[in-house]
Parts: C-alpha cells; structure tokens; sequence
C-alpha cells in the first residue's frame, strides 16, 4: 500500500495507490506511469457521449472512487468503499488532541477580538440619533413626501390582449435545472479534473431513480385497479 499522490487524488484513482503493491517512492517509473494512463482513462471518460451505458457505468463508479464517503450506503459497492476509507485512514498523520490551556487560550483571544453591528454602527452615524431634528427639518419632511391613492382589488387593464398560455406540458418545476443544481452541489467537494464526471454521473443517477420511482408508482396504481376489477 502507498500513500495516494496528488495527481491520482485528483484524477478519482486514490483507490489504486491505497492498493499498489510497488515500494511508496513518490516519482518513481510506476508513479509516472500510472498518472500519465488514468488521465488518458479520466479524459477519454469526460467526453464519452451521456448516451452510452458503458461510459456512463464508468463515470458512476469514478465518481464512487473519487468521493467514497459519499456513496458508501451503496448495497453493491458500499463495503469496498467503506475499506478504501479505512485505508485512507490508515495512511494519514494522526494529530494529537488539543490540549485544556491551548482550548483556553483559544477562548482567550477570541474574547478579545471586538464585534462589531453593522446596523448599530449606520445608526450611531445619524446626526439625531438621541434626539428628534429641528421642527423646520420635519415641515421639510413631511412636504417632501406624497401621498398616493391605492384601490386595493381593482383589475389592471393591459393595453394589448395577452395570449394564453399552455400549461398542459407544465411539471411545477424545471427538472433538467433541479438536476444540474443539485448535481453542481455533488461536484463541489470533487477535485477540479472530475467535476464534470461526477456532475455528469449525478444527472444521470437521478434521471434513473425518477424513471425508478415512476415505474414503481404505475405497478401500484395496476394492482390497485386489478383489486378494484375483483
């Protein structure tokens, strides 16, 4: 086992340096030379086309590899990850706990530090802050301002007729948006070189679980109108 290189962190091939049987010499031949063919694997993966199921096998389980913590609830793959995390532990630096007077230092200098209200701090700006302005000031005030007349209910007239809209195809919401939101959450934590493997895999994942969930629901909405024919 070697400890993971930068490269192949980044690159969602940790596993493999956590699995190397070679001697853990950072820039050896072996090093080199596996950094140098999982590029060619990461890149020839990111611009595989979204259609092809192989590829997309391969973008799921890179995005497994790169963030294990993420997906080790997995049923298939949930133990090997959870083995990857505890390699991964196993090779990091284990610092000591802090110790009673350097939490207390701690308390120390943040007791000192001066906070500051952004609201207080405008208001103390204010000229009249602790009493009211002169009476000439008010009258200035009070022309200053202008009444309007609102008629709560009443209907706007448009000028031009406005056509109307075909809401039949509506979902209430913008899927295809949702998923690239919640799929740009995912690949935040991700190494910059897979961000977009794992945003792709997460679209992907969730495309499959609501077409999952939609077939579950139909087979129900069957059976329950099989108990209804009886």
């Amino acid at each position: 086992m070697a400890m993971p290189r930068r490269a192949m962190k980044d690159l969602g091939f940790q596993a493999c340096c956590l699995r190397c049987d070679a001697k853990d010499i950072a820039g050896s031949d072996r090093c080199r030379s596996c950094i140098s063919h999982h590029k060619k694997v990461r890149d020839l993966i990111a611009k595989a086309p979204m259609s092809d199921e192989l590829f997309q096998l391969a973008r799921d389980l890179l995005a497994m590899a790169a963030s294990p913590n993420r997906y080790d609830h997995d049923e298939e793959h949930g133990p090997t990850l959870i083995e990857q995390q505890r390699l991964a532990n196993s090779m990091a630096e284990s610092k000591p706990l802090p110790t009673s007077e350097e939490i207390g230092q701690l308390f120390a200098s943040r007791a000192k530090v001066e906070k500051t209200n952004v609201v207080q701090s405008v208001g103390n700006q204010n000229p009249w802050k602790d009493e009211l302005p002169p009476e000439e000031v008010l009258n200035h005030m009070v022309e200053t301002l202008e009444m309007e007349e609102t008629v709560h209910g009443a209907r706007t007239i448009p000028s031009r007729p406005i056509a109307a809209v075909d809401r039949s195809d509506r979902l209430g919401e913008d899927r295809d948006m949702v998923d690239k939101i919640e799929a740009e959450k995912v690949a935040a934590s991700a190494p910059d070189p897979l961000k977009e493997v794992v945003e792709a895999a997460t679209i992907a994942q969730r495309k499959r679980d609501r077409a999952d969930w939609k077939d579950a629901r139909s087979e129900v909405s069957e059976l329950l109108d099989d108990d209804l024919d009886l």
